[in-house]
């Protein structure tokens, strides 16, 4: 009968025959029942090509009163594969909002709701709207969704950061950013999971688009050196280029890795001098396949080796390297890094300086950078600021010594040591002048 309406062309007849079953079904407690009328109806609908019916249907469906959850469950499932078939845009973001707002606080079609927004953004992103697009996305946690995928967690909060970064709110970017742990991506996904115990919320199987979560863990640090680079910070960028770099993907393709070792030495030497730089510059040298790039193993190699670097010869030899970068993954260095370079270059500079030497003129300490004295002494009293180097400058005289200066208690103790050797001397003098006093007598009693 319902067909026959159909055929007929009474579509609203047909609707309220499936109506009526549906509260027949909903007041019975029938679950299969109701969800198979609810879906009926929007079908009907979606074969009609009525949307503003379906629409509306969705609507009231979902206000009906005792609606079980089931039904829901099932009519928003079953209207999301409608979105794709919409005729054009406006009628998709009308569909869109009408099955946000019936999902809008429903726990168990939280999922649902999430990537209903996630398909908004987009749309709002491809119009030009990224502040649009960034504020809807940031309305859902998903990280308290017990039954949603690992992968499409992660997924969904890289898609937030993405957007942060987009509109240049670099805040909110790294809270959002700090929400993944990179211990996730180490995680063995080889091992079999374990069955769900009863009770447990079983989790749901990710979408065929959701990437793997070794690819999720190239754009999670991709994203991070985009954040890392609105700040300049060297090291943390060369950390992320080496997590990168561990990616067995990565590692099996030559032409994927070379470009990702190569910046990793750029922002190694780019990178301020610490105890993490050095630990990783140890360990890139350690790695075997930088032999496949000798020009950047001699560099690290001259950077660990203590001696003097001219910064004129090494420019000469490595400005086509440097600005060949443009054209390799991860785009140019930056239009700060040619003199941040060279910065790092009169740092390592000083630093051989004040190993070799306790005290030295100004006028030689700048023979040595090839520098005037006033940028040596601009220089050195940086270092000496940040303490990366303990030094004094007497400028009058115009000497600059490197020696520690020592703590009162180290004096202190010193002294006391000094004191306790002098008195050990005494005693074993005294001791052997009397021993030779009584050998003497004993010869003279003789």
């Amino acid at each position: 009968m319902i067909l026959q309406e159909v055929k007929n062309g009474n579509l609203e007849a047909a609707i309220d025959q499936l109506l009526n079953v549906e509260k027949q079904m909903r007041f019975a407690g029938d679950v299969a029942g109701t969800k198979k009328a609810v879906t009926d109806i929007l079908q009907l609908c979606f074969e009609a090509k009525d949307w503003k019916s379906l629409n509306e249907q969705i609507v009231n469906l979902s206000k009906k009163r005792g609606q079980l959850k089931q039904a829901v469950t099932a009519m928003v499932q079953q209207a999301m594969h409608y979105i794709d078939e919409t005729p054009d845009l406006e009628t998709r973001i009308e569909l869109i909002k009408t099955l946000n707002s019936v999902s809008a606080g429903k726990i168990y079609v939280e999922i649902e709701r999430a990537r209903l927004i996630k398909k908004l953004s987009k749309i709002k992103e491809e119009q030009g709207l990224i502040a649009e697009a960034a504020d809807l996305m940031q309305e859902v946690a998903v990280e308290t969704f017990g039954a949603m995928a690992k992968t499409e967690k992660i997924a969904f909060i890289l898609e937030q950061v993405r957007l942060c970064l987009d509109r240049q709110d670099y805040v909110r970017a790294q809270i959002l950013s700090r929400k993944i742990s990179p211990r996730v991506f180490d995680i063995d996904s080889s091992k079999e999971k374990k069955k769900p115990k009863e009770g447990d919320n079983v989790v749901e199987e990710p979408p065929a688009d959701i990437p793997s979560l070794l690819e999720l863990k190239r754009i999670y640090y991709e994203l991070m050196i985009r954040y890392y680079f609105h700040n300049n910070d060297y090291l943390e960028i060369c950390r992320c280029y080496k997590a990168i770099y561990e990616i067995p993907s990565i590692r099996e393709n030559p032409s994927q890795w070379i470009p990702v070792l190569r910046k990793i030495c750029w922002y190694l030497i780019l990178a301020p001098h610490d105890p993490m730089q050095s630990s990783l510059l140890s360990s890139t040298l350690e790695d075997k396949n930088l032999s496949e790039i000798p020009k950047f193993r001699l560099l690290l190699k001259q950077l660990v080796t203590m001696e003097v670097i001219q910064w004129t010869s090494l420019w000469s030899s490595y400005k086509d390297e440097f600005e060949n970068e443009k054209n390799m993954l991860g785009g140019s260095l930056g239009d700060k890094a040619a003199e941040d370079l060279k910065q790092r270059i009169i740092e390592h500079n000083i630093l051989v300086v004040s190993r070799y030497y306790s005290r030295i003129t100004l006028k030689r300490l700048a023979e040595l950078l090839c520098l005037t004295v006033q940028e040596a002494e601009k220089h050195l009293s940086e270092m000496v600021v940040s303490k990366a180097l303990v030094a004094k400058i007497d400028r009058p005289v115009g000497i600059v010594c490197f020696q520690v200066a020592k703590d009162s208690n180290e004096i202190l103790n010193s002294w006391a040591v000094i004191l306790e050797k002098l008195l050990d001397l005494v005693e074993k003098s005294c001791h052997q002048i009397h021993k030779e006093t009584m050998v003497h007598k004993a010869a003279l009693k003789v």
